[in-house]
């Protein structure tokens, strides 16, 4: 029986650098989309920066892997046999689901669809015990980590409207005082900004890559034997600070000695900070799950017990992830990123609904769209009789685009979706909810977090006209319905697979299998036919 387990475990682990290569095609669109759409740098550069991100990223990868273990169910309640069906259900469902949306364009939360298909697989493995010993369904709670889950859910459901609120505000609020003519404002203005900025990357670069490093929890004399963790947390504020003022001044010199873009660069290292963030934090989406199976079929063939007797209590256990497999994970994902045309699909998904041009509509209207642009006219009317019309003259004025629209700037000379400010906003915002995020150890989607916030700074910029504003609505609600979609059927997909299994045993691993491979296929001949994505 060992070796059934052993082939299962091949299966996994073949899973695992497929699901890499899909997981990598839906993300890439949380740090590309800012430096592609507005033009300042090279495709070429951009994904030198990003893979420069990733693969760094990818060494202090953590954050999921408890998830993957212990978050979602207690393993302690479950035999070897039962954990793994669940991990290789797992594997099968998120290749397959992530597929279906990088072939339909659309960015879905990785993050949403690993804790969901964990959930799916096991509340149905869950039942399938009690069925057998007869117990109550009480008795679920014995088997699922209720709490976590739910902490998980609900914090993914308010990063998407926080993302959107705060990044609408906040770029109402740049776009008043700097407009669209913000590179002829005064270099203080500027600096300021740039001072914000890099504060911001660098404080996210911080907690995300460092904390996330095997040695954030050691002690070092120089920091009087406090662990790396502990001296930034306890210094923070000096840290902030500190890093203002010398990012200040480095703006500055940037700007009138250097005559350096101060935007450009904020853009450049954003790109490189989010893709470090991606790699670091959804790194163990895609190989949390084959890892930990690796581990219990390790921990089940060193012992003489049975695969249905053996209780997974070592998945309790904390243990860090070695750095080879972090290391070759990084490199499927570099590899990935620059070759995957599926990956421009679904950047270009996202370019499209924060484009500040006329471009041919990607969504057709619905009935979500058209209630909420009718809701916002109402509102916009309101605001134009109680405010004062000295007042909305000069917001119209800030409002009001160049000409010659950042054609100048652009590396092709092809008008961008949108100009460098935003740009830089989408990365900075999205930046900075994450780490705040991160640093209170709260649950959220990398890719829900920066959708939304490039879709509130193009709501708050104008980027959508009375024209275009309900097929630009109606995009991001169909976006966000796929996401309700995503983790829906990935519970019930799931779930129906470790049913499958757990009857037919090895004849329904490979029926299965079979299954997804035809429809991947069919996915891929589709895409095909549609030719080359432009971004």
């Amino acid at each position: 029986m060992e070796g059934a387990y052993l082939f299962i475990i091949g299966i996994i682990i073949f899973l695992a650098v497929s699901d890499l290569i899909v997981g990598v095609s839906n993300d890439a669109v949380n740090f590309l989309n800012s430096a592609i759409g507005s033009k300042v740098i090279s495709f070429k550069n951009v994904m030198i920066l990003a893979s420069l991100g990733v693969a760094i990223g990818a060494l202090s990868s953590s954050g999921m892997m408890e998830i993957a273990r212990k978050g979602i169910f207690n393993p302690e309640a479950f035999f070897f046999s039962d954990i793994i069906i669940i991990f290789l259900s797992v594997m099968i469902t998120d290749i397959l689901i992530l597929d279906l949306f990088n072939s339909w364009g659309l960015p879905t939360s990785t993050t949403v669809s690993i804790v969901f298909e964990l959930l799916g697989a096991a509340v149905i493995m869950s039942l399938i015990k009690i069925v057998d010993t007869n117990a109550s369904l009480i008795e679920i709670e014995n088997y699922i980590n209720i709490q976590k889950a739910t902490e998980i859910v609900i914090g993914i459901l308010l990063s998407v409207f926080i993302a959107f609120s705060i990044g609408a505000i906040i770029q109402w609020i740049s776009r008043v005082i700097l407009t669209f003519d913000f590179e002829s404002k005064s270099i203080l203005l500027n600096s300021i900004f740039g001072s914000l900025s890099f504060t911001s990357i660098i404080n996210f670069i911080l907690i995300k890559g460092i904390k996330g490093t095997p040695y954030s929890s050691q002690t070092f004399s120089i920091l009087d034997d406090l662990t790396i963790n502990e001296f930034i947390d306890s210094n923070i504020l000096f840290f902030w600070i500190i890093s203002l003022i010398f990012w200040y001044v480095f703006s500055i010199l940037i700007i009138k000695y250097f005559k350096q873009d101060i935007y450009r660069i904020i853009i450049g290292v954003g790109t490189f900070s989010l893709a470090l963030a991606f790699a670091g934090n959804d790194l163990v989406n895609f190989i949390g799950v084959p890892i930990a199976a690796l581990e219990s079929f390790q921990s089940w063939s060193s012992s003489s017990v049975s695969a249905s007797e053996f209780a997974m209590t070592s998945l309790s256990e904390k243990v860090s992830t070695k750095p080879l497999y972090l290391f070759i994970s990084g490199l499927i994902m570099v590899v990935t990123l620059w070759f995957s045309s599926k990956a421009k699909n679904v950047v270009k998904t996202s370019l499209d609904l924060s484009n500040q041009n006329e471009i041919d509509e990607r969504f057709k209207a619905n009935l979500i769209g058209k209630s909420l642009v009718s809701l916002g006219i109402s509102l916009n009317k309101f605001l134009k009789v109680i405010l004062p019309k000295k007042f909305l003259v000069q917001i119209n004025n800030s409002f009001k685009l160049k000409d010659n629209y950042n054609v100048t700037d652009s590396i092709d000379g092809v008008r961008p979706s949108f100009d460098k400010l935003r740009a830089s906003l989408n990365l900075v915002i999205a930046a900075i909810l994450i780490s705040i995020a991160t640093s209170y150890k709260l649950p959220l989607s990398t890719t829900y977090v920066t959708f939304m916030v490039a879709m509130g700074t193009s709501l708050s910029d104008r980027a959508w006209s009375s024209e275009s504003a309900v097929y630009r609505v109606s995009g991001v609600v169909s976006v966000i319905g796929g996401w309700f979609l995503t983790a829906l059927s990935a519970f019930i997909i799931c779930g129906l697979i470790v049913f499958v299994i757990n009857l037919l045993k090895l004849v329904g691993v490979i029926i299965t299998l079979l299954f997804v491979i035809i429809i991947i296929f069919n996915n891929h001949k589709k895409f095909k036919k549609k030719g080359e994505i432009k971004i």
